[in-house]
């Protein structure tokens, strides 16, 4: 029997799926950990990153400035909180990690999203009378949002991926049971534990595309 037959035998046994070190206790941790961090980095990154592209001014910028947490090992970051006074702050180290991660895909694609939308359309919209206001919600906003959905899925899926990290600092994910497959020589589970990560990220953004789609103003 290969890997991926081992491996599949796994996650057949119910015993691996029940306790706090079973697949679901560190499915809803993983879960948790990544939808915190990226309800966070949307909170942080889109009204900058839609307002800047609506203004026109400074969006270069804020994009630069976003840009270095791609430069910046997540890692070393999530390290660099564990040796300071938050060690002790439950996920905030993990979730701060994934923010700084998540933020720059997020904000770029607001931002280049608004500053796509056809200008001759955003002018004959001026010339309609509408406010600035109303010009940003039903103009550039509905225009731009294919745009900032693709920018919503990767920091989605780069954010669920990263989260595994969070074994490596002793906190909770589905990347406990990859370290745990580790510590054991089990490839078996160390293999299980990649095909969670990957099949949640998945469904993941699968549920970003279906939820684009029925609630976009096209479908209305």
């Amino acid at each position: 029997m290969g890997v991926l037959g081992e491996a599949w035998n796994w996650l057949a046994d119910g015993a691996n799926w029940s306790g706090e070190s079973g697949v679901w206790h560190r499915l809803g941790e993983h879960v948790y950990v990544s939808g915190l961090a990226l309800l966070i980095s949307c909170a942080v990154a889109l009204p900058i990153g839609l307002w800047l592209g609506h203004t026109g001014r400074g969006g270069a910028l804020a994009v630069n400035v976003s840009n270095v947490g791609r430069a910046v090992p997540v890692f070393a970051v999530l390290a660099l909180f564990m040796v300071s006074p938050l060690r002790s702050a439950g996920y905030v180290p993990t979730v701060t990690a994934l923010v700084l991660f998540a933020v720059p895909p997020l904000l770029t694609n607001a931002y280049v999203g608004m500053r796509e939308v056809d200008r001759s359309v955003v002018e004959a919209a001026r010339g309609m009378g509408m406010s600035g206001t109303q010009l940003f919600r039903q103009v550039e906003l509905p225009l731009a949002r294919p745009l900032v959905m693709t920018g919503l899925r990767s920091a989605a899926v780069q954010v669920v991926a990263t989260a595994t990290i969070a074994a490596m600092v002793g906190q909770g994910g589905l990347g406990r049971i990859i370290t745990a497959g580790f510590n054991t020589y089990d490839t078996a589970q160390v293999v299980a534990g990649a095909v969670l990560v990957a099949a949640l990220a998945l469904l993941v953004e699968g549920f970003l595309v279906a939820a684009d789609r029925l609630l976009g103003p096209v479908r209305r």
